[in-house]
């Protein structure tokens, strides 16, 4: 069950910009605010405004533009690409120098940070898959300060996509000072040091963070608001509640209880996000190992079925799991066929769902989640005649299990970290750090 492009439904309230608190239902408790150690939207969401790395997103294109890298030129064989960094200071007012570049991806690739994105500086950069494997050196990672202001990063091969990946947090500089001085607690308020428009002020866990405009950013002139309330509250109609009260002016994702009432408000907005949602096996188990039971599942259900009746946003239902975009058309997948669906499972030894292992399938504290957990039941069922189990967990609880491999069936969701179909078809590395389902994969 996959639908790309995944859409995001947003309630949005009229906002006077260089006014008091921007507050946002932001989802679940942030995982962490160490860009080294982050892998969720909910923290990531923060991450943007307490800190730049060399390039960011344009909101428009979603390409990369200038951060703190104020330019860059790429060599002829497309081999080093050279940044010029802007003058910019941390919060703490300390300069941002491109040994803080070479400093922050050393952290990222060390075996010892243990960061699930390290993979991906791994894929670009020179030298550094093999320093992350704990089979090179740190000096021999392509990465260079050629003074303070110029960034050299040398690369495996030509990467068209280079450059727009460094917009993601696993690139950006980081604050050697202050981590030294505090260890894994240098992300706490009053010890955090960042290079974006906001400063951390205030973390209550399970309840709020609070950042606050940060005046040594290098752009605070264009910065207009003054602070931002982040919530931390995965119930879709408690935050709507919260909204209509006015007690929240940003929500994204909304009950589906409540969606044909919801639509029809003014400040309802769609957009189209370039992810997909679908449904993790883990392959390297039983009974998922057998190619013919993932394909009975995916033929088993009736995804535009799911979007149009369950859902009702807007989402695209699609059989592949890259969104298309210009210059790339993907594979074609296993489409609804019940079918079809039926012999994929006779021919994996379970006609009919005789003798199929008890299955659970978990999913995240979510009403949506939930919708969509029961919809599939129920077509398993239906198509299959497997009965499933559904467990529901807290988010952080989720992440941790995910990333152990330590479940069969479970939803996922992967929202692209720079346009390219490489950001999407990277999560079947061998051995990379975003590969929960532990598929052979590439390489």
């Amino acid at each position: 069950m996959k639908k790309s492009l995944l859409v995001i439904l947003v309630l949005a309230a009229a906002f006077s910009l260089g006014a008091q608190e921007f507050i946002i239902a932001n989802g679940a408790e942030p995982a962490s605010l160490d860009p080294s150690l982050m892998t969720d939207t909910t923290s990531s969401n923060i991450n943007l405004a307490l800190n730049e790395g060399l390039m960011v997103y344009d909101p428009r294109t979603s390409k990369g533009i200038p951060g703190l890298a104020e330019s860059y030129t790429t060599s002829p064989d497309g081999k080093v690409v050279t940044f010029k960094i802007r003058k910019a200071f941390w919060s703490d007012g300390t300069p941002v120098k491109a040994q803080d570049f070479v400093y922050g991806w050393l952290r990222t690739l060390a075996p010892d940070t243990a960061s699930d994105y390290a993979y991906m500086l791994g894929m670009v950069v020179k030298g550094a898959d093999a320093y992350n494997a704990g089979k090179g050196k740190a000096e021999d990672v392509g990465v260079k300060a050629l003074n303070d202001q110029t960034f050299e990063v040398t690369l495996v091969g030509p990467a068209a996509y280079f450059v727009d990946m460094t917009c993601h947090q696993a690139f950006n500089p980081l604050p050697k000072w202050t981590i030294e001085q505090y260890g894994n607690q240098w992300t706490k308020p009053g010890n955090y040091v960042g290079t974006g428009p906001y400063n951390l002020k205030e973390w209550k866990p399970q309840d709020y963070i609070l950042v606050e405009k940060n005046p040594k950013y290098w752009d605070a002139k264009n910065v207009k608001i003054k602070s931002i309330k982040y919530l931390a509250s995965d119930n879709s109609t408690t935050n709507y509640k919260m909204y209509k009260a006015g007690a929240v002016d940003w929500q994204s994702g909304i009950t589906l209880d409540l969606i044909d009432e919801i639509v029809l408000r003014k400040d309802y907005q769609v957009s189209a996000r370039f992810g997909t949602y679908y449904l993790s096996f883990n392959d390297s188990m039983a009974p998922f190992n057998n190619v013919n039971v993932r394909k009975a599942f995916s033929a088993a259900i009736d995804k535009k079925t799911l979007v149009d009746k369950v859902l009702k946003g807007g989402q695209i239902p699609t059989d592949q799991f890259c969104p298309p975009m210009a210059g790339y058309t993907p594979q074609k997948g296993v489409g609804f066929d019940p079918a079809a669906a039926k012999k994929y499972l006779a021919a994996a030894g379970y006609p009919d769902g005789k003798g199929f292992p008890p299955l659970t399938y978990v999913y995240n504290t979510n009403e949506g989640h939930k919708k969509i957990a029961e919809y599939l039941q129920q077509q398993l069922k239906i198509n299959l005649g497997i009965d499933i189990t559904l467990q529901n967990m807290e988010w952080n609880s989720f992440l941790s299990m995910r990333a152990k491999h330590d479940y069969l069936f479970a939803r996922h969701g992967w929202i692209g970290d720079y346009l390219d179909p490489n950001t999407m078809l990277d999560l079947f590395v061998t051995g990379g750090g975003n590969n929960d389902e532990r598929c052979p994969g590439q390489g």
